[in-house]
């Protein structure tokens, strides 16, 4: 025991030179600075996340990014974000050091009954104050947690700074005060770590960090171009524009119709269009793409639009049109399914079918059925668009194994009340040119109803189709896959095969291959 005693001294005595060091550097920052705000400049902020469950990667971090989305809402600059361990020197040093540099400090997470929540203890030793038990804090905590005991684990959370102030706000879901304050320390918000109390709490007190008066604007223009191609451009333009006008750029590798998304923000409104304006001009004659957010919801109007409009196109669409509306007069929405493994003919089909029935039944509740044939070793790529195009179209997905036949079979005991399947057939494809619109299935087959709307479709009709309404489909597609199974039997198409200026093989978008006959060349 004799021999420990001096250890224990010696982690006393550093504890104390760290509260020393951190308490001066507190006070020295408190009197040296002021606020970006004292001076009259922007509101700003800091985030300081606490936990060593976010940096062992344990749990992800969605509270800083609520935490910039609403201050942006308010005119608050956020400057930093900060991401320590639950060690209590660390927390405190960051508050020393970061509390006088900005308008407002919000911390999130080391708040509560565990030997790891140490940021109420933390913030104290930042400002070189002792911890206390409130009151009014300590009654809550007694009447929340049924806690009597002043030792009790619970009670830490009654325990805070000396100066700490207690910020009651409005639950935003009931419109009644808030049973539980925010704790704050000068300009230290002592946010609490889960994401919903996070929330709830900001949203509550968010007229804490207004009144700034500064309103940012953000436009967004997205490019059909390589970064790198336009990076001249975005470079020489924000020379040009220095600090009125912020301008970022983001690639986008998983979109079908932009390859950059850049930003603009500005405080001026008056700049920020200026600025869009000139970047539009500026950028390569047909890069600048729409973002088209939701194809879904506008499908029964932009659908039926492009087949009223005189085109070829349209003639397809409106033909593809009629037997889906003719199936739908013999069949319930329950009765029939789409035949759906990912495909571009299987997607334009589930967009037709969509806008079809909802133009029917636009009051209708029915989920659409879609048949999904699993495969042996898929795309993970396919199996991820597969899964956004189930939340995207609301789809109640039947999955099955084996043949179509087997599949049908399982199907038929699994789901009696199907009568009909749609298929993606076009003539093109093997076995498919004596089909008709609507053909029930061969002899000893299980019996059903095959609507075939795409009959007379081409390759071409598909990718025009998909593309002029924005419907998104596999990224694959824009790899240089022309036809897809698995990853056993399916290869990039080399008739799509290029090579830069560098010498770098490259493969074109499935949209632009030229002869449709090539088509099943990515097949093994």
């Amino acid at each position: 025991m004799l021999q420990v005693l001096p250890r224990l001294s010696r982690a006393a005595e550093r504890v104390r030179r760290i509260g020393t060091q951190v308490t001066a550097m507190a006070l020295n920052h408190h009197s040296s600075s002021a606020s970006p705000q004292d001076k009259g400049g922007p509101v700003t902020a800091a985030i300081l996340i606490i936990g060593d469950e976010i940096l062992k990667g344990h749990t992800a971090d969605t509270n800083s990014a609520f935490l910039c989305r609403s201050l942006r809402k308010l005119g608050v600059t956020v400057q930093r974000i900060t991401v320590v361990p639950d060690k209590q020197e660390v927390i405190a040093k960051e508050v020393a050091t970061q509390a006088p540099t900005v308008t407002h400090l919000l911390t999130s997470g080391g708040i509560g009954p565990t030997h790891d929540d140490v940021t109420f203890e933390s913030v104290a030793l930042a400002f070189g104050e002792r911890l206390s038990p409130r009151p009014e804090l300590v009654r809550l905590v007694e009447r929340f947690f049924g806690a009597s005991d002043p030792n009790s684990a619970t009670m830490k959370l009654a325990a805070v700074p000396e100066s700490a102030r207690l910020n009651y706000g409005t639950d935003p879901q009931t419109g009644q005060p808030m049973r539980y304050p925010l704790v704050s320390v000068r300009n230290v918000y002592i946010f609490p770590g889960i994401p919903s109390l996070l929330e709830r709490a900001f949203t509550g007190l968010s007229h804490l960090f207004a009144g700034s008066g500064t309103t940012f604007h953000t436009r967004e223009v997205f490019v059909d171009a390589d970064e790198a191609e336009i990076a001249p451009v975005l470079t020489r333009l924000q020379k040009g524009w220095g600090k009125r006008t912020a301008l970022g750029s983001y690639p986008d590798w998983l979109s079908n119709y932009h390859r950059v998304r850049l930003v603009l923000d500005s405080d001026s409104l008056e700049e920020v269009e200026k600025a869009r304006a000139q970047l539009v001009e500026e950028l390569p004659q047909g890069s600048v793409v729409p973002l088209v957010k939701d194809p879904v919801s506008i499908a029964p109007v932009e659908v039926y639009m492009l087949a009223n409009s005189g085109t070829p196109l349209g003639e397809k669409v409106a033909s593809a049109l009629k037997t889906i509306e003719t199936a739908l007069e013999q069949y319930t929405v329950g009765e029939m399914c789409v035949g759906f493994n990912g495909g571009k003919d299987c997607t334009a089909l589930l967009h037709l079918y969509h806008a079809a029935v909802i133009r029917r039944f636009p009051e209708g509740k029915d989920k659409l059925k879609a048949l999904y044939i699993r495969i042996v070793s898929p795309f993970p790529e396919m199996e991820r668009f597969l899964q956004d195009t189930i939340k995207r179209y609301n789809l109640d997905l039947i999955s099955v194994e084996g043949s179509i036949r087997q599949a049908l079979s399982e199907v038929q005991e699994k789901r009696p009340e199907l009568r009909a399947v749609l298929m993606g057939t076009r003539r093109s494809d093997p076995y498919s040119h004596t089909l008709t619109p609507l053909c029930p299935t061969d002899p000893g087959w299980p019996d059903y109803m095959r609507v075939n709307p795409l009959l007379d479709w081409t390759y071409h009709d598909i990718w025009s189709f998909l593309r002029t309404l924005y419907v998104p489909y596999c990224i694959l597609y824009d790899k240089g896959y022309t036809s897809l199974g698995s990853m056993d039997n399916t290869c990039r198409n080399t008739a799509l095969q290029t090579v830069d200026e560098r010498g770098i093989t490259r493969y074109k978008p499935a949209f632009h291959l030229e002869n449709e006959e090539e088509e099943r060349n990515s097949r093994i």
